[in-house]
């Protein structure tokens, strides 16, 4: 599914968020420490082998909503935005922060003259967070961003699973 507003394309397929060398970054649903742990951290760790985690040592703790930006290492893509999302339940305001995750990443990028970034469902595995809820805040962050983007021409959602990427079509249908 695809959408162009205000001149950028946002994009919900299915597939794997280490598997997309169209993209000039991909986004790590980080833990606090930039450590390879697991879910989608650890599939880009394993990717981008060990200098990754080399490099974002200096950049660790990162608090909720936090975005860092690193090199691609191994990865297809130039940069990995690595963004720790809200613990469902513990971290709160929740909705706010996870937003975060997204408004933040979408500024590095741009500031980084990144033009095309893939994220994944941040926040939606171990950290609990409810899947609609977390598509619903995530595609309203992306609408209130894009006004603000000069660079980044294309934003794409990689979900993992059938049910994931219908949830995060639904969202788009209801935001877009």
């Amino acid at each position: 599914m695809k959408v162009t507003f205000e001149g950028i394309d946002i994009e919900i397929v299915q597939g794997n968020i280490v598997a997309q060398p169209d993209l000039d970054t991909i986004v790590n649903a980080a833990n606090a420490q930039l450590r390879m742990g697991g879910g989608v951290a650890g599939a880009i760790h394993r990717a981008a082998g060990s200098g990754l985690e080399q490099e974002c040592r200096p950049l660790a703790p990162i608090t909720p909503g936090e975005a860092v930006i690193t090199s691609g290492h191994d990865l297809p893509n130039a940069h990995v935005i690595h963004c720790l999302g809200p613990i469902y339940g513990r971290d709160k305001p929740s909705d706010v922060l996870l937003a975060d995750c997204y408004r933040n990443a979408l500024k590095v990028a741009d500031e980084n003259e990144v033009e095309s970034i893939g994220f994944p469902a941040i926040s939606t595995g171990a950290f609990g967070y409810p899947l609609e809820e977390a598509a619903e805040v995530a595609l309203r962050a992306v609408k209130q961003t894009v006004p603000n983007l000069s660079k980044v021409k294309t934003i794409r959602f990689v979900l993992y699973g059938d049910d994931v990427q219908q949830v995060h079509e639904r969202a788009m249908d209801n935001i877009f």
